[in-house]
């Protein structure tokens, strides 16, 4: 067996979603705060779309980098919604999902022993594919008190000989964390003087709740765009993450050597998917569809952190956007593997611990779920924790 692959442990949300769902499949009540999808049904102009297309027979290959006229939706969303003009014959690449997008990345900027600097907590698929792709991840901690957030100072004391890019995530997976357009043009300046690239996994931008506007870092200066791979998709702003559509906009080079890599590998993204993406990006039926969602995480954003910060014990910092949150419970006395373990066990509420991504004390809890679910998962929630006694 490769050594590299055999070293990478199984992805953490995907093993405590699958148990949760063992467990509701027997008729235990499961509270599952697991999975990273919003529960609500892909918009019916976007199925229609797909069912067309399979009807019509628009079940070939494709371009590999993506059909040309999903291509140019790609690149007209890109200017109208975030400021950012990229070319859709040179610059955008269609894939298969978001973590596609960087995978293709990833492969297209590293060689052997380049180091991504990775602000931590992280999605805890980035380092994984940093060393399938022969970098190595180097992370750099980030602070509560400073919203989770990466700072100018702590990036330029974390970049060394060998540092080639910088992952950033925002709105964040884990942390809910946003950036103002001010924070992001200090990361990018400091990226831009030391020869970095950024990767900018957008794919929450939609979900934004407190007082800043998303920003995209790309649109902060000709200089920054020219060092900067953005990566967003379908999945989480119009509820298809079973579709597997993702997209970036890069520099031509980086965009041609990942296109390259998606026709040796995929040949080309789902073409009804793709049909499907084409129709969430163009229909102004589906916009409705998704400000209806995104109010509904907005709500559940207050509720579910009104409910933690009133557990005696549990230290909690507001999400700013996403759908999650990312509590610290130290004060238990529990590594964060086995809170969630006997969370699930006890009480059967489904939430992730803080390890694979990279904060051993706190726990990830998504609010992709309904309004009951959290409300009977966070009581459940207080019990167990009234149990251990901080």
């Amino acid at each position: 067996m490769n050594s590299l692959v055999g070293a990478i442990p199984p992805s953490a949300t995907l093993a405590i979603s699958a148990k949760a769902k063992e467990l509701a499949a027997s008729g235990v009540s499961v509270c599952s705060f697991a999975a990273g999808e919003p529960d609500f049904d892909t918009p019916a102009p976007i199925k229609a779309a797909a069912c067309r297309a399979i009807a019509e027979g628009k079940t070939k290959y494709t371009a590999a980098k993506g059909m040309p006229a999903l291509c140019e939706a790609v690149a007209r969303k890109f200017s109208a919604a975030n400021g950012v003009l990229y070319d859709p014959e040179t610059e955008i690449v269609i894939s298969s999902g978001g973590k596609q997008s960087l995978w293709y990345a990833f492969e297209a900027l590293l060689s052997p022993g380049d180091e991504v600097l990775i602000p931590a907590p992280y999605w805890l698929s980035y380092p994984e594919m940093v060393r399938l792709a022969s970098g190595e991840a180097r992370f750099v901690a980030t602070e509560a008190a400073d919203g989770y957030k990466l700072t100018p100072k702590a990036l330029r004391g974390a970049i060394g000989a060998r540092t080639r890019v910088l992952v950033l995530n925002y709105p964040s997976n884990p942390t809910g964390a946003v950036y103002s357009g001010a924070e992001l043009r200090a990361l990018g300046e400091v990226a831009v003087e030391n020869g970095l690239w950024i990767i900018a996994d957008e794919m929450y931008e939609r979900m934004v709740y407190g007082a800043e506007p998303f920003v995209s870092i790309a649109s902060l200066s000709d200089e920054i765009r020219a060092r900067t791979i953005t990566v967003n998709g379908c999945s989480k702003a119009y509820s298809m993450t079973g579709w597997r559509i993702g997209y970036a906009g890069a520099p031509a080079p980086v965009a041609k050597a990942m296109a390259t890599c998606q026709s040796h590998l995929a040949s080309n993204p789902c073409t009804p998917a793709q049909y499907a993406a084409l129709a969430a990006l163009t229909d102004s039926a589906v916009e409705g569809e998704v400000r209806s969602m995104v109010a509904a995480f907005a709500d559940r954003s207050r509720a579910i952190y009104e409910a933690l910060a009133a557990i005696p014990g549990v230290r909690v910092a507001k999400p700013e956007g996403a759908f999650y949150i990312f509590p610290d419970m130290r004060a238990f006395g529990l590594s964060s593997v086995e809170f969630c373990r006997r969370l699930l066990d006890e009480k059967h509420v489904a939430a992730v611990p803080g390890e694979p991504f990279g904060a051993s004390s706190c726990v990830r809890f998504s609010y992709a779920c309904s309004m009951e679910n959290i409300e009977e998962g966070m009581r459940r929630l207080a019990e167990f924790c009234a149990r251990l006694k901080p």
